[in-house]
């Protein structure tokens, strides 16, 4: 049951991604019932190493409408689940200058929310040029080489 329940499109844009983690979420029973009905997004999120833990910022699940009694807030922090040397490499990580902890996807793994994060360094609107330049050099070499396949097939 690997079903991805969102992705981060603008981290790929805008980030080169250095090295990935895949990390478990400390969620609340009304947040995972609301993941469950497609209720998430993490466009914005980022984590952090504090204190010797990671956390990650700016997820957005929305609440539960069948909840009884208790209510979780939609953008609060919520704790990564991570091994201590995977924290201690991400921290050292972020101590580079321009370097940042993105969230790039949420996806189920069996019967558990799982978050991947990586490290990314910031790209400059050059950069962004190439990745277009280069994405539209392949879609029209992928082209001729269907055409021609088509036509001597």
């Amino acid at each position: 049951m690997s079903a991805e329940i969102s992705v981060n499109r603008k981290a790929l844009r805008d980030y080169h991604i250095l090295e990935r983690f895949e990390a478990g979420l400390e969620l609340k029973g009304t947040e995972v019932k609301s993941i469950r009905l497609g209720l998430a997004n993490i466009n914005n999120a980022f984590a952090r190493v504090e204190n010797g833990q990671a956390y990650v910022y700016d997820i957005d699940i929305q609440p539960y409408v069948r909840a009884s009694f208790e209510q979780h807030e939609s953008k609060r922090i919520r704790r990564l689940l991570l091994h201590k040397q995977e924290i201690d490499r991400l921290f050292g990580q972020t101590q580079i200058k321009g370097h940042t902890l993105v969230a790039l996807r949420l996806y189920w793994k069996d019967a558990r929310v799982k978050i991947e994060i990586a490290v990314g360094k910031g790209k400059e609107a050059g950069d962004k040029r190439q990745d277009l330049k280069a994405k539209a050099t392949k879609r029209e070499t992928d082209r001729e080489v269907a055409r021609f396949n088509k036509k001597h097939a």
